[in-house]
């Protein structure tokens, strides 16, 4: 989970929902509200669950860190394959559009031709 949550990919687009929630829950007096209590629930869910879940985890560790070990794995070679992973949210957002822009300017060109 930690290695997915580096990607620059993942990473970035957590900071944009971040900045929105945090800009939305400022500018709305009521979200904010719903989102405080929504938050607090989740935290009291989370305490409660860690506590009951942490005996079957020890039991399960040798098995959970066979998985973490062969997703890491997988993780690399995604990472090789798809560089995408490797830029943030608005690098990718700008090359997409000056591609886009890119092949309007094309097809423009062509169609006056």
């Amino acid at each position: 989970v930690s290695q997915v949550a580096n990607l620059t990919l993942v990473s970035s687009a957590c900071d944009m929902v971040s900045t929105a929630y945090a800009s939305t829950k400022e500018s709305h007096p009521y979200i904010r509200s719903v989102c405080d209590a929504a938050e607090k629930g989740v935290k009291s869910v989370t305490e409660a669950t860690a506590s009951s879940v942490q005996p079957v985890l020890t039991t399960l560790e040798p098995h959970v860190s066979a998985a973490s070990e062969y997703a890491s794995k997988g993780l690399d070679k995604l990472g090789e394959k798809l560089p995408l992973l490797q830029k943030p949210v608005e690098q990718i957002i700008s090359d997409a559009k000056e591609l886009v822009s890119s092949r309007v300017a094309d097809a423009k060109d062509a169609v006056s031709s």
